[in-house]
């Protein structure tokens, strides 16, 4: 067997064709290359925009959080291009897309009380929320683009959301009333 080895890598007519490789290997560089191209272009796309990143961020997560109520890309589908990305403008469409399912939501909870609805679709959202914000700082750090107006706006976005959000828990427990 052993000769055999010797003999196949030492064979001239073999030694001139190409390997050919498994598709497991060709999937795995596919695939690093797209992670290669996507991380060049979210580094000069970040560097533009941060806040773009910060909400892709938090609309991947709350996708994600979503998807087993309300389908793969809820929110996605919601995207425009050139969309306005300040901290307003940003932290609004945050607010309005993830709590644009509460109806949808409570309508796959018939049964139980409202504020136990509200209470787990708030639980539900701050957690995508959460994880989309904290997701998108640590790209940023790793860009080494948090600091300065990009940090404070990214602060400021997720204060707004944050704000947005209780205002909205708050609406509508006066409406359950």
């Amino acid at each position: 067997m052993a000769n055999s080895a010797i003999t196949t890598a030492t064979d001239p007519q073999r030694a001139t064709q190409p390997l050919k490789k498994s598709p497991v290997i060709t999937a795995k560089e596919n695939f690093n290359a797209q992670i290669i191209k996507q991380s060049v272009e979210a580094s000069v796309s970040t560097q533009d925009h941060p806040l773009a990143l910060v909400y892709q961020a938090a609309v991947n997560k709350l996708n994600e959080t979503l998807a087993p109520a309300f389908g793969a890309d809820a929110l996605q589908r919601g995207l425009d291009e050139g969309l306005d990305v300040s901290p307003e403008a940003t932290a609004g469409r945050i607010v309005s897309l993830a709590t644009g399912f509460y109806a949808a939501f409570e309508k796959q909870h018939v049964g139980e009380s409202e504020d136990d609805v509200l209470n787990q679709f708030m639980e539900t959202i701050g957690r995508g929320i959460n994880q989309g914000f904290a997701e998108a700082r640590q790209i940023l750090e790793g860009l080494k683009v948090l600091d300065g107006d990009i940090a404070d706006n990214v602060n400021k976005t997720f204060d707004l959301v944050q704000d947005g959000i209780a205002d909205f828990k708050a609406k509508q427990e006066v409406s359950d009333e």
